[in-house]
């Protein structure tokens, strides 16, 4: 065969590759639709680095490129964490990641969870809760798509100079409280509650302002709170957390109407429940990390007895019943939506 024969058959063959294939060479270079989505984290956060930045590219190359994802972090598009449910309805952003608590009582059901000891670990913490949701939260995102719901695994207390593990313990303790609820909780058994952006909570630590806080494993690292305490009180394994969060992963409703049926389809298959459940499941390996690091610093770790954990759960239930009657009044069946997260929180 001649050179020329070989350049022109190998021209050829090229030619019918891209007749054969233009969708799939248009979407590899050149994206239909970006999708912006925000967060309040820092970019360096394993949150971006360890998660969005991978299901970001999941989706890009599902789509063949037509999809591209832009991740903005640390606010960068503007506003503030509390406005993000509301930024992703009105299309400032495509794709938001937020947290019901930053506008309490506005999201009761997707809060319901953040409510104290409804809470195992992160994965089954957040399947419940996408569960919860779909059962009883559909309107409450109206004008969002909800992508996917979770939790991180439960609190714990740091503390500098003792550790907590009875209500005896919590007598006159100065603690940073991580939400209202679990505020309440802490000051009936005894505690000082004082409630400032966790941001602050290294200042506080470092001058005395408070004796600990309650947060899980996985914040320690980031704000070097190993350093600052000394003492991490644990339910005993088989108990309920002392708290967790709520999040939501949320997407504007006419973007993703706006999808042609082949890239909505991109997107269903990359949220849902089972997204659900993997972002627990992401969450359960932060808390391990951050559990690591306190080891390594040579900290204490210690237990609250399942008896303890009990009568706290006890005291708590005024909290719960309050709740109900905030569902209530926010015209759903209060006592069945907590009735349903503790069967799904207890099933298997």
């Amino acid at each position: 065969m001649t050179t020329a024969t070989f350049t022109r058959r190998a021209m050829l063959a090229t030619m019918g590759a891209t007749l054969a294939t233009p969708a799939l060479l248009k979407r590899a270079n050149a994206a239909e639709v970006t999708l912006r989505l925000s967060h309040f984290l820092p970019g360096v956060a394993p949150m971006q680095t360890q998660f969005f930045e991978p299901w970001a590219q999941e989706i890009v190359e599902a789509s063949n490129g037509a999809i591209d994802v832009q991740i903005f972090p640390a606010m960068q598009l503007g506003g503030k964490p509390p406005q993000l449910a509301d930024q992703t309805r009105q299309g400032i952003v495509d794709i938001a990641w937020t947290l019901p608590v930053y506008t309490p009582d506005r999201f009761p059901v997707a809060e319901t969870m953040s409510l104290p000891f409804m809470v195992t670990h992160a994965e089954k913490s957040s399947v419940a809760m996408h569960s919860l949701m779909e059962e009883f939260g559909a309107d409450e995102y109206r004008g969002v798509k909800p992508l996917a719901f979770h939790m991180h695994d439960g609190g714990k207390l740091h503390t500098r100079d003792k550790p907590i593990t009875s209500v005896a313990d919590m007598q006159g303790a100065k603690l940073r409280a991580p939400n209202q609820s679990t505020g309440d909780l802490l000051a009936m058994m005894g505690a000082e509650t004082v409630f400032f952006p966790v941001t602050d909570m290294v200042v506080g630590l470092s001058n005395g302002v408070i004796d600990g806080c309650c947060l899980p494993f996985e914040v320690v690292p980031a704000f070097k709170l190993q350093e600052l305490t000394k003492f991490s009180a644990m339910p005993v394994e088989g108990a309920r957390g002392l708290y967790a969060n709520t999040f939501a992963l949320l997407m504007n409703q006419k973007a993703y109407d706006g999808l042609s049926d082949d890239l909505r389809g991109v997107i269903d298959a990359h949220s849902g429940a089972e997204l659900s459940r993997r972002l627990g499941a992401q969450f359960d390996k932060f808390e391990a990390g951050g559990k690591a690091v306190v080891e390594k610093q040579g900290n204490t770790i210690v237990e609250i007895p399942a008896e303890e954990i009990a009568a706290m759960r006890e005291m708590a239930a005024p909290i719960h019943a309050a709740w109900v009657e905030k569902l209530n009044a926010a015209g759903h069946d209060g006592q069945a939506i907590l009735d349903r997260a503790n069967a799904l929180l207890d099933a298997g």
